[in-house]
C-alpha cells in the first residue's frame, strides 16, 4: 500500500510543479493563481473520481490509494494555500487575500460537484 501512495505521490508533485511552473509563467507572481489553480483542478479531477468509482470501476484499495492518497494529495496544495494567505496577509493585500480563500474555497467546491454531475450524465 505504501509503495502504491509513494508512487502516486511522487506522479502528483512532478504534476503539480509542472502545473504550477506553467500558469506562473503565463500569469505571472504576483497572486498565488498557480495553487489556486491546481487545487480547483485537483477537486474536479477527484469529484469525477468519485463518481466513476460509484457508478463504472470499482478499483482496488491499492489503485484507489495510489490516486487518491498519493497523486491528488501530492498535487493539491492546501498547506501551501495556507501559507499563500499568511504571505498575502503579512504585505498587507488583506483584500488579495480574502479573495483568495473565497475563490479556492467556492471555485474548489464547485469544480468538485461540476466533476460528479458531468460523470453522472456520461456513465447513466
Amino acid at each position: 500500500m505504501i509503495a502504491f501512495i509513494a508512487a502516486g505521490g511522487a506522479f502528483g508533485a512532478v504534476a503539480r510543479h509542472f502545473v504550477a511552473a506553467q500558469v506562473g509563467s503565463l500569469l505571472g507572481h504576483g497572486f498565488p493563481w498557480a495553487i489556486l489553480i491546481v487545487n480547483i483542478l485537483g477537486s474536479f479531477v477527484l469529484g469525477g473520481l468519485v463518481e466513476i468509482f460509484a457508478l463504472a470501476w470499482s478499483p482496488s484499495q491499492e489503485v484507489r490509494a495510489l490516486i487518491v492518497v498519493g497523486m491528488l494529495g501530492a498535487f493539491t496544495t492546501f498547506s501551501t494555500f495556507s501559507m499563500d494567505v499568511v504571505l498575502l496577509y503579512e504585505r498587507g493585500q488583506i483584500i488579495s487575500a480574502a479573495l483568495y480563500i473565497g475563490a479556492s474555497v467556492a471555485f474548489a467546491v464547485l469544480a468538485f460537484f461540476a466533476a460528479m454531475q458531468i460523470m453522472r450524465a456520461v456513465l447513466s
